[in-house]
Order: structure tokens, then sequence, then C-alpha cells
């Protein structure tokens, strides 16, 4: 529980062994690391929450929503659990979130497993995705319809998603009342100065530097047309020892297009860089 709202989080594995924590983005939730979580479980601690408004954790209509609130949630999850030593695994909106969180307490991660996302202040926002800011027309498009949830199953992936992942990434978002958070993820996109997460956001990239020495690896989806080359360049500036793999056939939703690629690599990455 986070106050008086249900926070629900996968935890597999030995509490023994390293912890990861992986952070999904929007419209996703901790189903998306499904196949990472079982392939890592037998050697780690594998803890996967859903952001608030997200998977099964609670939708309340009145919450703020806010970049803030989900790293302070993900905060007091390492907290309760007395994670450290943390191997972050972030995607999309996870990023924000989870290297938000590190750069604050850098002391409690050790290494870092960046996949299509991005944790500093950028004026590079999709058409598609700007229409679904539009008032009225934006939350009877994400809520109503569930136009971004849908499009996202389609336009996300660089190949066909399975029937049995479509319904499993929509499961939890099949009503006007659980599509709540999908709206107000879009709505906090912080564009300008003025923008209640823009100071948040902004922090993050000013203290990025702290997490330079440390060990990350970078899987990208080259068919990516929100996070793109652009983000992934951007990445690559700011931490020039990062070890990179890109894979041209993967789209923002990599661990559906890319997955039999990026886990094994996942995999060797944390094998070598273990301590």
């Amino acid at each position: 529980m986070i106050g008086k709202f249900r926070y629900h989080f996968v935890d597999e594995g030995n509490p023994h062994n390293p912890p990861i924590l992986m952070l999904h983005g929007n419209p996703t939730w901790s189903f998306y690391f499904r196949r990472l979580i079982a392939a890592l479980k037998e050697t780690h601690h594998v803890i996967a929450p859903d952001h608030m408004g997200c998977g099964l954790s609670d939708k309340p209509e009145v919450y703020p929503y806010r970049l803030s609130n989900h790293m302070e949630n993900a905060e007091k999850l390492i907290d309760h659990l007395s994670l450290k030593r943390i191997t972050l695994v972030c995607h999309d909106w996870g990023g924000a979130i989870g290297i938000g969180v590190a750069t604050r307490r850098p002391d409690l991660f050790n290494r870092f497993v960046i996949l299509n996302t991005a944790a500093w202040c950028s004026n590079r926002m999709p058409k598609r995705i700007a229409v679904c800011r539009i008032p009225f027309f934006g939350a009877l498009t994400v809520r109503g319809f569930n136009g971004f949830g849908l499009a996202a199953t389609r336009m996300a992936v660089a190949k066909p998603l399975e029937k049995a992942a479509k319904t499993g990434l929509l499961y939890p978002y099949d009503s006007w009342k659980n599509r709540i958070a999908i709206l107000r993820f879009v709505q906090d996109i912080p564009m300008n100065p003025s923008h209640p997460s823009y100071n948040c956001l902004k922090e993050t990239e000013r203290l990025l530097y702290r997490l330079r020495d440390k060990p990350m690896k970078i899987c990208w989806g080259m068919k990516d047309w929100c996070f793109d080359a652009v983000f992934l360049e951007q990445w690559r500036q700011r931490f020039p020892g990062a070890d990179i793999s890109r894979y041209p056939n993967g789209g923002h939703y990599i661990l559906e297009d890319a997955h039999e690629g990026v886990i094994p690599d996942i995999k060797a990455f944390l094998s070598t860089t273990e301590t």
C-alpha cells in the first residue's frame, strides 16, 4: 500500500540474490517484462511494480499522477524491501522514473539496463502523441476509445503482436475508469518550463553525471518512432562508456519484437558486471 492505495508489484526469486528493479512505461505494466522476469528469477531477486493507475495497482480518479509521485512510490518500494546494489531495468516512462530515483540516491544502484527511454527534457514529441493532449479530445480518445493503448499494440511494435501478448498488455485498461493513468502520463510529458513536472525532470538531467561511472547496457529498438535514434545518440553522448546493442527489427516494445536477442544480451551483461 502507498497511503490508502494498493501498489502492486511482482516479486520473484530469492530475496538473498542480487536485486533487479524493472520499471515499465505507458501504456504497459509489469506484464511487459514477463519474459525477462522468467529468464532472471532463478539467479536474481526481481521486482517489477505497476505504477499507480497502471496494471494491477489501484486507479484512483483523484491522484496527482506526476513524475515526482511515481518516483516517490518507487523509492518507497525500494525502502520497504530494503533493496541495495540494485540493477535498474527501465523502459519508456520507467527511465524518467527510475533514473530520477537513481540520480538522487546513487548509492543504492549498481547497474543500469536502458530500453528505449529517456531521462532528460526534450522538445520533441510525435504528433500522434501530441493530439492525445488536446483538451476533451484527448480524454475521449485515450479513456473513451482506448485509442492510446490500442494504437500502441500496433504502432509500438515492428511485427504483429501475438494475440496473448496483445490481450495481456490491454488487460488492466478495460474501461474509462481504468485508463486514467494512460491519459495522465501523456499529459505529464513536460515540454516547457511552465509544466508541473519540468523541474523534476530537469533535476534528473542535471544529476545524470552521478551515474556515469556505473555499468550501463543500452538495448535499443531501431524502429522506434518515438524514442528514435536521436535519443540513443543522446544516451551515448551522456554515457560514453555504455555497452550499446542495436536491434534493427525492434520497435518501441523491444521486449516483444526482439526478446530473442535482448534477453541473452542482458544476461551476458549481468554475468560480466556482477560484483
